[in-house]
């Protein structure tokens, strides 16, 4: 491996080793963001710009080291500058943290994968290629695909970079949305199972499965 990679890879597991060593998880509930949701209020009062930066700079970590606590940032983006600005804010930084793991991955991994696979990965990357959009509109809307795997596993493809980022910046907006909004009435919620209710979750995937007509229609034209 070469040592831009080694450094690369060795900076990545710095930094996942410090979230857990110091247990920086603790702060990624939904509890400790009730608990401190005033002082985060004071603080973006008197610093709005460093407050925002802040915000886009840690989710943007989040999602590129694969961290666990997105859902929590999401309703932090509401409680704090609430729904509109909030979810400007947090579909900005989940799509650069997003194409930052997707860029990493590739960089890191794809070519590995390529050659030990090539073959068999061939169609696959032909229709990605064709109609990744529409696949990956389907990936992020339906919430059964975890989102960290969906950006590692579109690293190892040949996905073009602007469809990844465009697909996944649209993709995004309406889970989004639901959890913003959600953290924008904080004091409501008693859990993150009762933002994501079997009501919207249902919603989001049948957004998904519209998004795949195009390509179910250019195979039935076919």
């Amino acid at each position: 491996m070469k040592p831009q990679k080694i450094i690369l890879v060795g900076a990545a597991a710095i930094l996942i080793a410090l979230f857990f060593s110091l247990d920086l998880g603790h702060y990624m509930t939904l509890a400790a963001l009730k608990a401190n949701r005033q002082t985060l209020l004071d603080y973006y009062a008197a610093h709005k710009l460093i407050m925002v930066m802040g915000f886009i700079i840690l989710y943007v970590l989040q999602t590129a080291l694969s961290l666990p606590g997105a859902a929590i940032l999401s309703l932090a983006a509401g409680a704090i500058f609430g729904t509109v600005m909030g979810t400007l804010y947090a579909i900005i930084a989940a799509t650069l943290g997003a194409t930052l793991a997707f860029l990493v991955t590739r960089y890191l991994l794809r070519d590995v994968v390529l050659n030990k696979f090539g073959s068999k990965l061939e169609g696959m990357n032909r229709q990605l290629e064709e109609r990744g959009f529409s696949y990956l509109l389907f990936l992020r809307l339906v919430p059964l695909f975890p989102f960290f795997l969906v950006n590692l596993a579109a690293g190892l493809t040949r996905l073009p970079l602007r469809t990844f980022f465009f697909g996944t910046m649209i993709g995004i907006i309406p889970g989004g949305f639901v959890f913003v909004s959600a953290g924008a009435s904080l004091a409501t919620i008693d859990s993150l199972s009762g933002v994501a209710s079997p009501r919207v979750l249902g919603s989001l995937a049948l957004l998904g499965l519209f998004a795949l007509i195009p390509v179910l229609y250019n195979k039935l034209k076919k």
